[in-house]
């Protein structure tokens, strides 16, 4: 399967793999695992949106962060793997979401992310999921994401 051709018919293209902005890799192999660490909506080295959801920001806003973020996630795994095709399936992704008080519309949030993965990813793109509020996440994120992956 092309996963990249798939992605790039949804209307979507990877972005260079972003840089950590702190002292950490972007992923760890162990074994048949990858494990992503937290990717924010990074744009050309900027972010793509900043605030919170509930406050400053709708949940569709939320939707369009965690595909952004997702598709960093994604550049990150190409980087590693050198394709997207060396996925197996996606085993777990994290999603936290900077929320104002009272917003409980997280797994609507993380739906733009886990939506993105069953249309690119079919079957292998169905996971387990966490979906959790945050007061804060680094640099103003409106969705911080984290995945772990089974690799060929």
């Amino acid at each position: 399967m092309d996963y990249e051709k798939k992605l790039q018919s949804l209307g979507f293209t990877l972005p260079s793999p972003p840089k950590p902005v702190a002292t950490y890799v972007p992923a760890v192999r162990s074994g048949n695992l990858l494990f992503l660490s937290g990717m924010i909506p990074m744009v050309e080295g900027k972010m793509a949106m900043v605030g919170k959801l509930g406050k400053e920001l709708t949940v569709e806003q939320g939707q369009q962060a965690a595909q952004i973020t997702l598709l960093n996630a994604l550049a990150v795994i190409k980087a590693e793997l050198g394709s997207l095709d060396g996925i197996k399936r996606i085993v777990r992704i994290g999603v936290h979401v900077a929320s104002s008080e009272g917003f409980t519309q997280q797994p609507a949030v993380a739906n733009g992310a886990s939506d993105l993965l069953v249309q690119i990813f079919g079957d292998a793109g169905r996971h387990a999921r966490l979906a959790l509020g945050a007061a804060e996440l680094p640099l103003g994120a409106p969705v911080e994401l984290e995945m772990i992956v089974e690799i060929r």
